[in-house]
């Protein structure tokens, strides 16, 4: 009698700070013997490169071992990426002009996503998402970025370029002064901006260096996070109500690390995008957390595979 192989994928979420990686089940979207290294893009795409398909080498060895068919690998990318998986930033990961696509497939069927819109699909496939038709997925960490889902499907738009709502500067001109103002989003309310806006307020000797140890001292009574904390979810809500005012979805789901932290910034946040959404049927609309944590992205990234 043959053997049945259960069909999985090989998952893999690369951005900016690490590469998460892992086998996913078609069925369940359990992630299996998952993987996580460093990224330390300064290195260069090349060496990234070289490590990706080391991981998924390793990955397929693994399949085999358990007796897993691997129908393919996908790939979710901390960089814009267009309707045909082509990769067309290199703000982050250097591979816009390497052949990322065609040395992985000579592993496996190869699909490569944003990573944004790969986390989005796992939490409308398996996810919070799984209950609406129509909704706004929203991550939160080194970046910030967004995506609309509609009956399971990440809108990517005309390009791909349907996420970058942490990156647009809001121009203004300041009515006192007359000086031309461009705020980021990214630049208050993520993870690398509450070091930073935190750091520049207090000596060298008391300075930070991740976002999570913002959220430490904030726990421990300290004013300064405290101001920081609330500038950053006043910021993110004032865009996530916008979002909500033009795009109009049955809920907002809201992932990543500092996305997921909870305490004071989930609170102002949320506040914030009720105090900003302007139709009052609209207010009060489901703000929830992303079920899936930090496998979002390779969830999605995989099931981007059997998607496809």
């Amino acid at each position: 009698m043959p053997e049945i192989r259960q069909p999985c994928a090989i998952g893999l979420d690369v951005g900016g700070t690490k590469i998460a990686a892992g086998l996913v089940l078609k069925e369940t979207g359990q992630v299996l013997q998952r993987r996580t290294i460093p990224t330390r893009p300064e290195r260069g795409g090349a060496v990234l490169l070289d490590e990706v398909i080391a991981l998924t080498t390793e990955l397929l060895a693994e399949a085999n071992q358990h007796c897993l068919e691997v129908l393919g690998i996908g790939i979710g990318l901390a960089e814009l990426v267009d309707r045909q998986g082509h990769i067309t930033s290199a703000h982050t990961i250097d591979w816009q002009r390497l052949p990322v696509q065609s040395r992985l497939a000579d592993l496996a069927p190869t699909v490569i996503e944003a990573d944004v819109r790969a986390a989005a699909l796992a939490e409308a496939q398996f996810g919070a998402g799984r209950d609406y038709r129509l909704f706004t997925y929203v991550t939160v960490g080194t970046g910030i970025s967004s995506c609309l889902v509609q009956d399971g499907h990440p809108y990517a738009g005309a390009r791909g370029n349907a996420l970058v709502i942490g990156s647009s500067p809001l121009t203004t001109r300041c009515h006192n002064c007359g000086s031309i103002l461009a705020p980021v989003l990214e630049d208050i309310a993520a993870g690398p901006a509450l070091v930073a806006q935190y750091n520049h307020r207090v000596s060298t000797d008391q300075r930070l260096t991740r976002g999570e140890e913002v959220m430490t001292v904030l726990d421990q009574g300290d004013p300064l996070a405290a101001t920081v904390i609330d500038q950053a979810g006043d910021a993110l809500g004032v865009s996530v109500g916008w979002l909500v005012n033009v795009l109009d979805p049955e809920a907002v789901v809201v992932g990543g690390g500092l996305g997921l932290a909870g305490g004071r910034y989930w609170n102002r946040f949320v506040a914030s995008t009720r105090q900003h959404i302007w139709a009052d049927n609209s207010r009060s609309l489901p703000i929830i957390p992303a079920a899936l944590g930090s496998n979002a992205g390779l969830i999605g990234a995989a099931a981007g595979v059997w998607l496809s």
